[in-house]
């Protein structure tokens, strides 16, 4: 039965890896979900209270890190706070309109669009502002995957 446990634990962190690709998949509750089943499968004692502040530290780490990548990715390009907004709408459509690349499309055409329909720029600094998105993206998604590798490393330290 521990095989089945620790399969269903593992899988839980799995999905929390696809959410870095398909971000309408809450990587951190499944991430949680895993440490919380391990709980009751065996036991919470390995969890202190220190071990709830630093993933608690980690996951607002990963909140802020995702705001401040495609923030800082959009800034650099010369986009604005509407860029932000196409870039966000078009990584959370991108991935169900063209499965896979439209999490890079996405956010692209998404900044792109909304540079060109509110702060009427002209294409040329459009397309600049849409690969800052995805460049901001990309580095997004980077740290975030550190960041969860960080989170569950720590969970294995304390509970092998």
């Amino acid at each position: 039965m521990e095989l089945v446990y620790w399969s269903i634990i593992i899988l839980l962190f799995i999905v929390a890896f696809v959410g870095l690709v398909y971000p309408i998949v809450p990587s951190v509750l499944f991430i949680l979900a895993g440490f919380l089943l391990y709980g009751v499968f065996f036991n919470f004692q390995p969890f202190r209270w220190y071990f709830w502040l630093i993933q608690g530290l980690f996951i607002v780490l990963l909140f802020v890190a995702d705001f401040i990548a495609n923030m800082i990715g959009i800034k650099k390009y010369g986009g604005s706070k509407a860029g932000i907004w196409g870039s966000t709408i078009g990584i959370i459509v991108g991935p169900f309109v063209i499965p896979f690349l439209g999490i890079l499309i996405g956010p692209f055409i998404g900044a792109i669009g909304a540079e060109l329909i509110f702060n009427k720029r002209n294409i040329t600094d459009s397309i600049k502002i849409g690969f800052g998105s995805v460049i901001g993206f990309v580095s997004s998604v980077i740290t975030k995957t550190i960041i969860q590798i960080l989170m569950i490393v720590y969970f294995f330290i304390l509970v092998l």
